[in-house]
């Protein structure tokens, strides 16, 4: 499996889904379309793309490529990775007919065309392992959930962050395992709560990675 560090831009779940088989990595959706007038996901895609580049892979057909030129102008150059995977025929087996240009979409394409279209990119891979990754019982330990107060300290830290204001607990877990250094995204959370008055949470986040003290 082929690790990653930048975020792999598809254009649907299906697509999603065949990738998550090759590849270990943020994998975003542009939900065909509708990236068009979804400021939420593009505000969240370039947010990806500034801190760790994006990798934009979508159908080979005339809608996959409008998208793929809808992306690349939304994103500064140098933040982003072309994929292109070949014109091959053919249609999914989920679907009762082939697409309007009878061109397999990303969900049909063979695993090993994909990883040699990763490789043709110059995408190989990073082996070094990633930091132990925060989990949903962290964020409450945090929090970030299951507190009265906190939604709105999860949006203070989306803003602190430079996130979408309406991204999902999901979505900031994903980001903060993804994006930020373990010590970068703690100490954001610490400066959120200090200012808004969250002194217990602060303290949470301050003292979250520090060993137990021992006992004489």
């Amino acid at each position: 499996m082929l690790r990653l560090e930048q975020a792999v831009i598809v254009e649907g779940k299906y697509d999603k889904i065949r990738l998550q088989n090759v590849l270990d990595a943020v994998i975003l959706t542009t939900d065909g379309f509708r990236i068009f007038r979804d400021r939420e996901k593009l505000a969240l895609i370039r947010a990806f793309a500034a801190r760790s580049g994006v990798v934009i892979l979508t159908d080979s057909d005339d809608a996959g490529l409008l998208i793929r030129r809808y992306l690349t102008g939304c994103i500064p150059a140098a933040q982003v990775t072309q994929v292109y995977l070949p014109p091959l025929p053919g249609k999914e087996p989920r679907k009762t007919r082939p697409g309007a240009q009878g061109l397999l979409g990303v969900e049909g394409i063979p695993e090993a065309v994909i990883a040699e279209a990763f490789a043709r990119a110059g995408l190989t891979g990073t082996p070094a392992p990633r930091e132990e990754p925060l989990t949903k019982t962290d964020f409450f330990r945090l929090g970030l959930t299951g507190a009265p107060d906190s939604r709105a300290l999860r949006q203070k830290l989306l803003r602190r962050l430079g996130l979408p204001a309406g991204l999902s607990t999901n979505g900031l877990l994903e980001a903060a395992n993804r994006l930020f250094a373990r010590e970068e995204f703690l100490s954001c959370l610490t400066e959120v709560c200090g200012d808004g008055g969250n002194e217990p949470a602060a303290h949470a986040a301050a003292a979250f990675d520090r060993p137990a003290a021992k006992e004489d």
